[in-house]
């Protein structure tokens, strides 16, 4: 089911653990809505990125897939209100996050994180901080700023 132009609600809920270890990974209808809001900002990061393809690493992750995945429990992947992606016809993450972070794209947090970016969103109602993040290690270390 496609949930906008170029993005569909599987490769948004899709993931190959949950598969692997029986996890339950489907959206009720309110994590559907905001996942259209995440495939509208990934249609504008497609856009800016060139019409590039874009790779959805993780979307929507269940509690217990989040939890099993070692994902903070705030995580905006358990809402519906991230992505994690790469889009290698354009450049790499790094390259993908800087173009981001130059434009006017709309986002809570952009984490350029090991190997792929994360986009997340707000939650409906509170303001996005436009907070850029690079990941540093396994244990949550995060610096202020992407960096070249």
């Amino acid at each position: 089911m496609n949930i906008s132009e170029h993005f569909t609600l599987e490769e948004f809920s899709f993931s190959e653990t949950a598969a692997r270890l029986g996890l339950d990974n489907t959206p009720i209808p309110a994590v559907i809505s905001n996942l259209g809001l995440v495939a509208a900002v990934m249609e504008g990061i497609r856009k800016l990125l060139g019409d590039r393809a874009i790779v959805v690493h993780s979307g929507y992750r269940s509690a217990a897939l989040n939890q099993a995945l070692g994902g903070v429990a705030t995580s905006a992947h358990c809402s519906g209100l991230a992505c994690d992606f790469v889009c290698p016809a354009f450049g790499t993450p790094i390259e993908v996050a800087l173009a981001i972070l130059k434009s006017a794209i709309e986002y809570d947090q952009l984490i350029l994180e090991y190997g792929w970016v994360h986009v997340g969103l707000a939650q409906e109602g509170c303001p996005s901080r436009r907070e850029a993040l690079t990941k540093r290690s396994k244990v949550s270390a995060y610096e202020f700023g992407i960096r070249t």
